[in-house]
Order: C-alpha cells, then structure tokens, then sequence
C-alpha cells in the first residue's frame, strides 16, 4: 500500500523548504502531511503551508477513512521524519507535474515520483 501527495499541493512545500534552505518534514500524527522545518504560520500558530497525503486529511476526509489508512501504511505511532528538499525525488516533483508516492517498512520509507492522476481521483 502507498499513499499519494499530489504535486500541485506539494510543490508549494517544496519550494517554502528551498526558499527557506530548510529540510522538509513527513509527519504522521493528525493524517500524514508534509511541510517545510521553518514555515510560514498561521494566526492560530498553524503552519501555512501543509501537503497532505490524498485520504489523509482530517479536515476534510472522515475519521475513520484517514485514520485507517494512515495506520495502515506507516503504523500506530506518531513520527516526524526529516528530509533534505535537495533530494532527487523531490526536486524532480519541484520541477515536474508528477505527484508524490510514499510508501513504508518497519525500517525504510520509499518515495517515488508518479505521473499525476487527473483532477477527481
């Protein structure tokens, strides 16, 4: 099982991460999301900028639905994995249209860069 970050939603972290020369984060905690280490905030202390993983959302999917996958994929425990944005997947997505693919193991996470799917699915 994968989950999927689409390029449009990502780039934006990508290019927070790069303007910023800051490594971006994968976090699982409420749904699975990137964002950039230094991040605009939000008035409410919310980082800004947030890329979630499709199904992952807890402000728009349900509960049970971004719950069950996020554990699904990457386990019961919260985490926050650093990445560095200079990468070879992520600067291809910076510089492409492709979306994000994020898969797990006990011990390595995978990411690969996928056509993007078209609007709606």
């Amino acid at each position: 099982m994968t989950v999927r970050f689409k390029g449009a939603d990502l780039r934006a972290v990508l290019a927070e991460a790069v303007a910023n020369r800051c490594r971006i984060i994968l976090v699982k905690d409420q749904g699975v999301y990137f964002l950039a280490e230094h991040g605009e905030r939000r008035p409410d202390g919310r980082q800004k900028l947030i890329a979630y993983a499709i199904g992952c959302n807890p402000d728009v999917d349900p509960f049970d639905t971004w719950w069950d996958r996020a554990r699904a994929e990457f386990g019961g425990d919260d985490f926050g994995e650093f990445l560095d944005v200079g990468d070879g997947v992520f600067m291809h997505v910076l510089n492409s249209q492709d979306d994000l693919e994020v898969s797990a193991t006990t011990t390595h996470l995978s990411f690969q860069a996928v056509p993007a799917t078209p609007a709606g699915h």
